[in-house]
């Protein structure tokens, strides 16, 4: 753990940061402010087609992103953020998202336009076919979806099991192994059946599971309506400061603030990782500036909307009752919030997890089914499926802070190839 951390301090310090940010506001700033396009994005988001042959629509591409990135990340991680890095981490997670939107329209454009076809006539793309195609350093293709195979097993699988373990364990006092195995069970069923099944389960389920959710926020940002106006003055501040002021669970400065809230915003919206390319190229629109817009909006529910939701929860909970949160692990500060909704407390917010999480847990089983493809070939994917199951059930039983650590030099592994195809091959891109 010390040497994960001291490797995470050094890889997530400002040089990383600011090659995230900047990466951001390089393509906000060359693609004419694409974010300026929003609504016609969402317009064109909602605008369901039917799939078409074995390949999915662009609808169908947005809701497998969303599956994989709206999870833990948006509760668990949006807690260990303002824990780490304090209040002020909120803010600097929702601007990761305001701009991480065009780098996420540039990473899915350039994934259509140089993605392949595999034998069976299915689109397949992403990061590491732009690297193949647009780059021709099949190399470091294989290095990206190595580590998109690696985020696999660590992003969508054991973070998502972890979470929903430590959850049911603390609201209905079931076993880690019990957990473990009914969540491999379900993912599974549906992992089985391939990029139709994930993509029809997904379309049918990630937007209802995101409604219920935003709907309990709402009712306790009610609750909490009286220090709303001291929430948003807080995060700002704290932001900004040199020195901890409200300082979390943890204690935080500027640099904690930064680190965490770009980390965690990262994390759950991938915008910078490329992962959301691999989902958008399996779209059949032969249009990349539309399914580019399409998936732009991931990163706009994903973090403009749900992250910080869940954050002015957390945040106007540490106001409203500062008793709740003593002595709360770094992961609880949700949950600490949540105890405050009426009648059903701590069984929503786990309920919502354990959605949340099967929803992630098949959206990313996607991305590493993708990864195998493109370096061992489709006789991989069996084994692949079947390692994934078993990871979750691994995943279910094992330390959350290791977790949560691997996951961050993971994520860091895969910006760098990433943000070198964008600008190389950023004269192809057009808004």
């Amino acid at each position: 753990m010390a040497v994960l951390e001291r490797f995470n301090d050094l890889l997530w310090g400002f040089p990383l940061l600011i090659l995230l940010m900047g990466t951001h506001i390089y393509f906000t700033v060359k693609l004419h402010v694409p974010q300026r396009n929003l609504l016609y994005a969402l317009k064109l988001s909602f605008g369901k087609e039917d799939n078409k042959g074995n390949n999915i629509s662009p609808f169908s591409a947005l809701a497998t992103t969303l599956a994989a990135t709206l999870g833990t990340g948006n509760i668990i991680g949006v807690s260990t953020a303002v824990a780490l890095g304090g209040p002020g981490a909120i803010f600097w997670c929702w601007i990761t998202g305001i701009l991480g939107m065009a780098t996420a329209y540039s990473e899915c454009y350039l994934s259509i336009l140089f993605r392949s076809k595999n034998d069976d006539g299915v689109y397949v793309g992403g990061p590491m076919y732009v690297l193949k195609n647009g780059l021709h350093n099949k190399h470091l293709g294989s290095v990206y979806a190595f580590c998109t195979l690696l985020a696999a097993f660590g992003v969508g699988c054991t973070t998502q099991a972890n979470s929903v373990t430590q959850a049911a364990a603390a609201s209905f006092h079931l076993s880690p192994h019990l957990v473990g195995i009914a969540l491999a069970f379900l993912t599974g069923i549906v992992i089985i059946g391939g990029v139709r099944s994930i993509a029809n389960l997904c379309e049918r389920t990630v937007p209802a599971i995101s409604f219920v959710y935003l709907f309990g926020c709402v009712l306790l940002l009610i609750l909490y309506r009286s220090v709303l106006p001291q929430v948003f003055l807080l995060i700002i501040k704290d932001a900004f400061s040199l020195g901890s002021v409200a300082g979390g669970v943890a204690g935080a400065t500027l640099q904690h603030a930064v680190r965490y809230g770009v980390a965690r915003g990262l994390f759950t919206n991938e915008a910078g990782i490329g992962t959301s390319a691999i989902a958008a190229a399996a779209s059949h629109t032969t249009n990349p500036r539309i399914q580019a817009y399409v998936s732009m909006t991931a990163v706009f529910w994903d973090t403009v909307v749900m992250c910080l939701i869940t954050g002015l929860v957390i945040v106007a909970n540490m106001l409203y009752d500062p008793a709740s949160i003593a002595g709360v692990p770094e992961t609880g500060l949700t949950a600490a919030a949540f105890a405050h909704l009426p009648y059903v407390g701590d069984a929503f917010l786990t309920i919502s997890l354990a959605a949340f999480a099967i929803t992630t847990l098949i959206g990313w089983s996607y991305f590493g089914e993708k990864a195998t493809e493109y370096l061992m070939g489709k006789k991989g994917i069996p084994f692949y499926k079947l390692a994934y199951i078993v990871m979750i059930y691994l995943g279910a039983i094992i330390p959350m802070r290791l977790v949560w650590e691997s996951t961050d030099l993971i994520n860091a592994l895969m910006v760098l190839p990433n943000v070198l195809a964008l600008y190389c091959l950023r004269q192809h891109i057009k808004s």
